[in-house]
C-alpha cells in the first residue's frame, strides 16, 4: 500500500479564474457574468464563485468549544398555553421530552400574579432549566413575579428578557424606567440572571433587513448596557447582563453568517468599552417566513433556521412549531419543534466542530459584510441619538425593504416552494385580520394565501 498523500489536483492544470469566469458567462442571461450576482436587501453581493480573492481580514466572530458537544446549545421551548395549569404541563412535558430551558409568554399564559407564576412553574427545577420570559406589556411585573417564585435559589437560572424597545417600538408603554429599576433590584440577589434582551427581532417580523435587524438588536443591547452602568454596576458586569436576540429562517447561510456576525458586532463593542464579555445569542425562528396553508413546508425552513443559528453560534435556539400560524398547535408539531433540534445535536453532531463554517471564503465573506452594514447603521442610529430616537426614520427605511421583498416575490425572483411554486391544489384559503401600526409583524405567503 503505497504511503505517498492522495493529492485530488495532480493531473489536472492549475484552476484559472478568467477563464472560469469567461466560461460561465456562456451560461449567464445575455451573457453577462454580473447578471450571475444576487444581491440583497443591504445592497451585499452573493457572487457565484468564491476563492482566496475572497479573503480579508475576517471579524471575530468564532464561539469556542461547546462544554457538551453532544448539546452544543439551549435547546429553549417556546410554551403555548392558555392558563398557568396549561402552562405548566407543557413545561414539564418539554423539559422531560428533551428541552433544556423554556420560553413563557406571560400574557397568552393568563399569567397575572406571583401565584400564577409558581403555579406555571411548579415541579420546574429552576436552577437546572433556565425560565425565560416572553411578558410583553407586563415584562416588569413579570420579572417581580419570577424572582418572587425563584426566592430561596440564588443560583436559579433566570431570563427576564426585559425589552422596553421592543415594546415602545411597535406603540406600547414606555417601561425603560421601570425596567432598568427593576433589574437593578434584583441583579444582587441572582447572579445568574439575564436582564435585558437586546433584540432585533421586530425589525425582521416587520421586513426589515439582516443588517437593520443586526444593527437595532446593537443599539438596544447597548441602551441597555448604558443604563444599568448609569445606575451602579460596572461596564462589565452591565454588558454580561443583557443578551442578544436574533432571528433566524429559511436563508441557512444568511442565518448562519447572521449570527455569526452578531458575535462579532458584539466583540466590537466590547473592544470599545474595554472589557471582554463574550456575547450570549438567543435566536428565534422567524414567524414571516412560515406558510399558513400548506404547513408541512415549514418543517424543512425551520431545519434550516435551526442549523443556521446551531452552526452560527448560538447559544440558545428557540424553533416554533410548523403549524404555529394555526390556532393551536398539535402535540406533533409541538414535539418536532423539540426534535429537529435534538437530531441537529444528537445526530448530526453540529457540536463537535467549533464553528464548521469558519474559514468558508463564503461565509467569512458574508460574515463581513453583514457586520460592516450592519456597524454603518449602528453607526447613524446611534449618531442619530439612539435606538429610541431613531424609530420612526428606522420604520420607513423598514417598510421600504419590505415592500421590495413583496415585490420580488410577486415577480418570481425570490421563491417560496407550497406558496409562490408547487403550491398544492387542494391548499386551503387562510382569511386572517393583517396587523396594523408601526413595524406591525407581517407574513411573506400572505398575498399568495388569501390572506385578507
Amino acid at each position: 500500500m503505497s504511503s505517498k498523500p492522495l493529492s485530488l489536483t495532480e493531473g489536472f492544470a492549475a484552476p484559472d479564474r478568467a477563464a472560469w469566469k469567461k466560461a460561465a458567462s456562456k451560461t449567464a442571461p445575455d451573457a453577462r457574468f454580473d447578471a450571475l450576482i444576487r444581491r440583497s436587501l443591504d445592497g451585499i453581493e452573493i457572487g457565484p464563485l468564491y476563492g482566496a480573492w475572497n479573503a480579508g481580514a475576517a471579524p471575530s466572530a468564532r464561539k469556542g468549544v461547546a462544554a457538551d458537544p453532544t448539546r452544543p446549545w439551549d435547546l429553549r421551548n417556546a410554551v403555548f398555553a392558555h392558563d398557568p395549569g396549561e402552562a405548566n404541563r407543557a413545561s414539564l412535558t418539554a423539559l422531560a421530552q428533551g428541552a433544556a430551558s423554556i420560553l413563557l409568554p406571560v400574557e397568552a399564559a393568563g399569567i397575572g400574579s406571583a401565584d400564577d407564576m409558581a403555579a406555571a412553574l411548579d415541579g420546574v427545577l429552576l436552577e437546572l432549566a433556565t425560565v425565560a420570559l416572553d411578558a410583553g406589556a407586563r415584562a416588569v411585573e413579570a420579572a417581580n413575579w419570577l424572582a418572587v417564585v425563584a426566592k430561596g435559589s440564588p443560583q436559579a437560572k433566570l431570563a427576564f428578557h426585559l425589552d422596553p424597545v421592543s415594546l415602545m417600538a411597535r406603540e406600547g408603554p414606555d417601561l425603560f424606567d421601570s425596567a432598568v429599576q427593576t433589574a437593578m433590584r434584583h441583579e444582587g440577589a441572582y447572579p445568574n440572571v439575564e436582564l435585558f434582551l437586546g433584540s432585533g427581532r421586530f425589525v425582521h417580523e416587520a421586513g426589515g433587513t439582516e443588517a437593520q435587524e443586526l444593527a437595532v438588536m446593537l443599539a438596544s443591547a447597548v441602551a441597555y448596557a448604558r443604563a444599568l452602568e448609569a445606575a451602579g454596576m460596572s461596564s462589565e458586569a452591565a454588558l454580561s447582563r443583557v443578551t442578544l436576540g436574533l432571528t433566524v429562517d429559511n436563508m441557512m447561510f444568511i442565518s448562519l453568517a447572521k449570527t455569526r456576525a452578531a458575535r462579532a458586532l458584539w466583540a466590537q463593542v466590547c473592544a470599545v468599552s474595554g472589557v471582554s464579555v463574550p456575547a450570549r445569542i438567543e435566536a428565534r425562528s422567524s414567524r414571516r417566513m412560515l406558510s399558513a396553508a400548506d404547513p408541512w413546508t415549514n418543517l424543512l425552513r425551520l431545519t434550516a433556521a435551526g442549523f443556521g443559528a446551531g452552526a452560527g453560534g448560538a447559544d440558545a435556539v428557540v424553533l416554533d412549531p410548523f403549524d404555529v400560524t394555526a390556532e393551536t398547535s398539535t402535540p406533533l408539531a409541538l414535539r418536532q419543534a423539540r426534535n429537529i433540534q435534538l437530531i441537529l445535536m444528537e445526530e448530526a453532531h453540529l457540536g463537535r466542530v467549533a464553528d464548521p463554517a469558519g474559514g468558508s471564503w463564503f461565509v467569512e465573506s458574508l460574515t463581513r459584510d453583514l457586520a460592516g452594514a450592519a456597524w454603518a447603521e449602528f453607526q447613524k442610529i446611534e449618531a442619530g441619538g439612539g435606538v429610541l430616537a431613531s424609530l420612526d426614520r428606522l420604520a420607513d427605511e423598514v417598510s421600504g425593504a419590505r415592500s421590495e421583498r413583496d415585490r420580488q416575490l410577486k415577480d418570481g425572483e425570490r421563491q417560496m416552494i407550497g406558496v409562490t411554486v408547487h403550491r398544492p391544489a387542494d391548499a386551503a384559503v387562510v382569511v386572517s385580520e393583517a396587523a396594523m401600526g408601526r413595524f406591525a409583524p407581517v407574513s411573506l405567503t400572505a398575498a399568495f394565501e388569501g390572506v385578507s
